[in-house]
């Protein structure tokens, strides 16, 4: 089964081309998606998340994301203690969900992460990674626009995460969706390059 991984910085647009890619068939694993299922599903994972964080993350029995990523875009200490808790957890699933669509006969699947580069353990399940870039600038705009939220907070994200330089060196493939190039011509040079069968 050969596993396409698509990654970027918040606001790169990398959700876009996991959509578009989805249009063609191929079943794709979200990983910030599944992971909130799994706060939802696993109690003890709650609970864990509780402790370390404090009980304000969590009203009525909903996490609240916003609350969260304010603690965890603030103190590396805690984004790294909550990255050893989660990702093993979101790394089980995603097996057991790619077992499941080996099972339904597809030989093509994809795996989005917006931090797929600084997460060790999804590296090694991946066959070929694209790298989603665009300007800092259009960035911050959708991130603003989408989460309601201040160019302050959208620019400590940013800071937080790889440097799109990073992504490029270690990509097989890159994408630019800055809003002047057509993404799906793109899209269509990966496939023809991995010999991914388009349906």
């Amino acid at each position: 089964m050969f596993c396409l991984a698509i990654t970027g910085g918040i606001g790169s647009g990398k959700s876009y081309v996991v959509r578009l890619m989805e249009a063609f068939g191929f079943p794709a694993y979200i990983a910030d998606i599944r992971a909130k299922g799994l706060y939802k599903s696993d109690n003890n994972l709650m609970n864990t998340l509780v402790n370390l964080l404090g009980p304000e993350i969590v009203v009525n029995g909903e996490l609240q994301k916003e609350v969260m990523a304010s603690k965890i875009f603030r103190d590396k200490w805690i984004l790294r203690e909550v990255n050893k808790i989660v990702h093993p957890l979101v790394m089980k699933d995603f097996l057991t969900w790619r077992e499941s669509k080996k099972s339904e006969g597809f030989n093509t699947i994809l795996f989005e992460s917006a931090i797929f580069f600084e997460t060790p353990e999804f590296h090694d399940i991946a066959d070929k990674v694209v790298v989603v870039v665009a300007p800092e600038s259009v960035r911050i705009s959708r991130v603003m626009k989408r989460d309601s939220i201040s160019e302050e907070l959208v620019r400590e994200r940013i800071a937080k995460q790889w440097s799109d330089e990073d992504r490029i060196r270690m990509a097989d493939f890159i994408i630019f969706a800055d809003g002047k190039r057509a993404i799906m011509p793109q899209i269509i040079k990966i496939f023809e390059a991995t010999g991914i069968v388009i349906n």
